[in-house]
């Protein structure tokens, strides 16, 4: 299944998304970053994971209530802890 384009409704999938692009789950060459951000064309929001060059490698979009609770996830990101 193709979950590419689906949106990510909940912190627990915006935290398996994020763990899938650490961990090179999702087959993306070259992440340097993953921010979150809206669409200036319709204001949807979503997360972006990008190369060192600030080029999009992959974009999903989220929900408003992920894109509010979930910031200090993207900033800080999700490594296990101990």
């Amino acid at each position: 299944m193709n979950k590419e384009n689906d949106v990510i409704s909940s912190l627990a999938e915006l935290e398996s998304f994020l763990l899938n692009v650490e961990n090179g789950g999702l087959g993306l060459k070259g992440v340097s970053g993953v921010g979150m951000a809206t669409n200036n064309s319709d204001g949807s929001r979503f997360v972006a994971v990008f190369d060192d060059q600030q080029k999009l490698l992959l974009a999903r979009g989220i929900t408003e209530d992920v894109f509010q609770t979930g910031q200090d996830m993207v900033r800080n990101g999700v490594g296990r802890k101990h």
